[in-house]
């Protein structure tokens, strides 16, 4: 039984190392450079944001799934023409003149990272306070206050993934990807560890380990006692 759980630490252990690695080779990739045509040049010519309404320091663990495909097949961000050209001159030659990290930035906008860690990490607070409270069940169902406290962290993710549309640092279409697979991530961790939340056990969680037939009749009856 030790050695079991000593074994499936390592695994867990070495599966985010490895997770880590993929974040750290595919952020330095070139990302994919899109032609962009004069026509449609007003999509990429709103106004630089300098300071974000959400912070962007803890973003870097929903980067590892929303960089797993390199290199990533993303249009521009909405400021990339500033990005680009920051007195807003464009040169002969199309050349960028901006800061280089700034332009590589730039073309990182499919799909939004802050959508799908908020969407992610909150989701799953969702479905989590969901099966607590008994919110789809015949226990729960039918209480405001309950569906309030549930929708609460989810209502809080999509805030932010407005957001990122407010300051120009996605487009939509990058606000939708990162929330679905965001909530999609969310809902599959949940399941991995709670049945459906319309289980009436919903709030319990999966047994670690495979229970016998004596423990389980012990557990579903408590009047249940075994002859010796």
């Amino acid at each position: 039984m030790r050695k079991n759980i000593v074994v499936n630490l390592i695994c867990e252990v070495a599966l985010r190392l490895f997770l880590f690695a993929v974040f750290l080779i595919t952020e330095t990739l070139t990302p994919f450079h899109r032609i962009i045509h004069p026509e449609e040049m007003w999509l990429y010519k709103n106004p630089r944001s300098e300071r974000d309404t959400v912070p962007t320091w803890h973003m870097f663990v929903s980067d590892i799934g929303d960089h797993c495909v390199p290199p990533r097949p993303s249009q521009p961000r909405p400021d990339y023409f500033y990005r680009c050209f920051p007195d807003g001159v464009v040169t002969e030659d199309m050349q960028c003149t901006g800061d280089p990290g700034s332009i590589m930035e730039g073309r990182k906008s499919f799909p939004s990272g802050h959508s799908s860690f908020a969407f992610a990490g909150l989701g799953f607070t969702t479905f989590y306070l969901g099966g607590k409270l008994h919110c789809f069940t015949s226990r729960g169902r039918g209480k405001g206050w309950r569906l309030c406290a549930t929708l609460l962290p989810v209502y809080i993710a999509a805030m932010i993934a407005l957001s990122r549309a407010c300051d120009y640092r996605h487009h939509w279409q990058d606000v939708v990807a990162g929330s679905l697979i965001g909530l999609t991530v969310a809902y599959t961790s949940y399941r991995q560890h709670y049945p459906s939340l319309s289980d009436q056990d919903c709030h319990k969680p999966y047994p670690k380990t495979k229970l016998s037939t004596t423990q389980e009749r012990k557990l579903s009856n408590p009047a249940f006692k075994l002859d010796v």
